[in-house]
């Protein structure tokens, strides 16, 4: 008969390998514009960021300057 209190390697790596792909699925949805759920996380952190800036506009605060590094080529719109 088999000791129930001896850890099981095997159960274990199969066990967290589980317990690690849906934390990760669960995260992809989260920020996935395509389920709902990260929809709503996604407009809520633009509404978050737009009423900061509002606020900080608002007060006279002057807003951070913008991250200085590779800046893509804007394409001009004909």
């Amino acid at each position: 008969m088999t000791d129930q209190d001896q850890p099981d390697p095997a159960f274990d790596t199969i066990t967290s390998r589980l317990i690690r792909r849906e934390a990760l699925r669960r995260a992809a949805m989260e920020l996935s514009t395509a389920t709902p759920l990260g929809l709503e996380s996604a407009l809520a952190r633009i509404s978050e960021e737009v009423t900061v800036e509002a606020l900080e506009a608002k007060q006279g605060r002057a807003l951070p300057e913008p991250a200085k590094g590779p800046v893509a080529p804007s394409i001009p719109i004909i």
